[in-house]
């Protein structure tokens, strides 16, 4: 919570925005990640709003032609389409609090339409490249541990990177094969350990105290100066591995969670299921990984049956 309060003290807003903000990190529960998102978002349309004598201080004077101004602005930058539906989708979110606490009568962004989005499919390792990047490390010294439990936890339970740092070693039982897991929005869920999970995870929570002796510090991954593990060190700690088991080294922390699910979903995993485990609050979401098994099964299919077409 430190840190997310931290992060709301650094944005330039006015005070409806700084509350919106605060709102978010305090009764919604969102992490740093997706804190510092709204108020990027929102600082940008601060910045827009100023150049046409507007402000966020007066909301109720923004319309839906400075929603769709700013949206058409965001166009003329080449900003991405997904990018622009996160900004779309933060200034609904604000407008929806706004109304929500009697400062405005309407949400002048509900009615502004997302850009229709390209069909983006997540890039996952094959489970034979999965297995080389979890054994690239042989050491068993502290930081070679770390990396190890880390990779398991992403690849072997499936969790977001920010779910996996946001780990307090209480949340961790090895012996019950299970991790408490807060995802987004602050939804808890248990989420199963490999054999190889709980394996390492015990074998690192051995030696985690080589990274600080501090009984106050409650995260479970540390780094080298004690603190908090933090998302860049886990990029690079992947890059990494993925260099010692001669992989890509485009392979990052949300691959993993990309590959766990095509693996469940190619090994009979039904659906719902999938979902349950990846703690997606939408069916939806978990349905993009069929197109990746079911291109794996035409890749078969293609190969191996004398009747189908040879590429």
């Amino acid at each position: 919570m430190n840190d997310v309060m931290d992060a709301i003290d650094e944005f330039a807003l006015p005070d409806t925005g700084m509350a919106f903000v605060g709102w978010l990190a305090v009764e919604k529960g969102y992490s740093v990640a997706t804190v510092n998102a709204y108020g990027r978002d929102l600082e940008q349309f601060e910045t827009f709003l100023e150049g046409r004598g507007l402000s966020l201080t007066a909301p109720e004077s923004v319309d839906r032609s400075h929603i769709r101004a700013f949206m058409a602005e965001l166009h003329r930058k080449r900003q991405a389409k997904t990018t622009v539906a996160r900004k779309l989708s933060t200034l609904r979110t604000f407008f929806r609090y706004m109304a929500r606490n009697g400062m405005v009568t309407g949400n002048p962004a509900a009615g502004v339409h997302n850009p229709k989005q390209e069909i983006h499919h997540p890039k996952a390792l094959n489970v034979d490249q999965a297995l080389a990047l979890m054994e690239s490390e042989s050491g068993d010294d502290p930081h070679s541990l770390r990396d190890l439990a880390l990779a398991e936890l992403l690849y072997g339970s499936g969790l977001r990177i920010s779910e996996a740092l946001g780990l307090e070693v209480d949340d961790v039982d090895t012996s019950s094969g299970v991790v408490r897991v807060f995802g987004k929005g602050g939804k808890e869920r248990l989420a199963p350990l490999s054999d190889a999970g709980a394996a390492r995870l015990a074998a690192y929570i051995r030696v985690r105290g080589e990274f600080t002796q501090s009984l106050v510090q409650k995260a479970l991954f540390l780094g080298d100066r004690g603190g908090a593990l933090q998302r860049r060190q886990a990029n690079r700690i992947l890059e990494r591995m993925a260099r010692l088991a001669g992989l890509p080294e485009d392979v990052h922390p949300h691959m993993l969670r990309h590959s766990f699910a095509t693996h469940m979903l190619e090994a009979g995993a039904d659906l719902r299921s999938v979902q349950e485990l990846l703690g997606h609050a939408r069916l939806t979401t978990t349905q993009r990984y069929t197109h990746l098994t079911m291109a794996g099964i035409m890749q078969t299919y293609d190969k191996a049956h004398p009747r189908a077409r040879k590429k």
